[in-house]
């Protein structure tokens, strides 16, 4: 299957939190393609971010795809919620709930991209029975929880199995890799089969976030 252009989409957790709405038009501006609300609570992951009421205020300073990620658990009693924010993708990981099939249904009715995510050590066939109800996969390349964590090398191999899967399934579903994104590490993302890049840290910690953001695409996509 011929390699789409690849994404770019800054994550909102390593911007500066006193100007959420500015940071989010800020990226768009600068080139990002989506932009990537990492959502925590506490529980399932040990930080806690935002909820539907700031992306719901956000959304009026950026028009790029929302790309919500659900790090909460659970997740079905918010998913309405956050469709109503503004989430053009809703995102669950496969632990947060019983029933990830229920969930993913959920989110195809309320109109949104569905979404499954997995950890470091989530088994990739986990997702091998929902992959005709989503349009991405993300591939936590860190432990989620944290902004700024090194990528773990490991799970390359884990992204290429997948995009085998995908490819074999004949679906349009795109691979999300979630952290340690840089300019070193990304090209290894995409020849593992990745096609978006949530970037956090080394976006938002640069001064310049059009060559940052410019600096993680392929030649090709430049």
């Amino acid at each position: 299957m011929t390699q789409r252009p690849i994404l770019i989409a800054p994550s909102l957790l390593a911007a500066d939190f006193s100007r959420l709405g500015q940071e989010a038009s800020a990226v768009a501006a600068a080139g990002a393609d989506w932009l990537h609300l990492d959502v925590m609570d506490g529980h399932f992951v040990p930080n806690i971010s935002f909820g539907p009421a700031i992306i719901k205020a956000i959304r009026k300073h950026c028009a790029l795809p929302f790309d919500v990620h659900l790090m909460i658990e659970p997740a079905d009693p918010y998913l309405a919620a956050f469709a109503d924010a503004g989430a053009d993708h809703i995102s669950v990981h496969v632990e947060a709930g019983p029933h990830l099939h229920r969930s993913l249904q959920t989110i195809n009715g309320l109109g949104k991209v569905a979404g499954v995510a997995i950890n470091p050590a989530t088994p990739v066939d986990s997702i091998a029975s929902v992959l005709d109800m989503i349009g991405c996969v993300i591939v936590m390349t860190v432990n989620p929880g944290f902004g700024g964590q090194s990528f773990i090398a490991s799970q390359l191999p884990r992204i290429a199995a997948i995009r085998q899967m995908i490819n074999q399934s004949g679906r349009d579903i795109r691979i999300t890799i979630d952290g340690g994104i840089t300019p070193e590490t990304a090209p290894r993302a995409i020849e593992a089969g990745a096609d978006v890049l949530v970037a956090g840290t080394s976006v938002y910690a640069k001064q310049n976030y059009a060559a940052a953001i410019e600096a993680l695409r392929p030649a090709t996509d430049a």
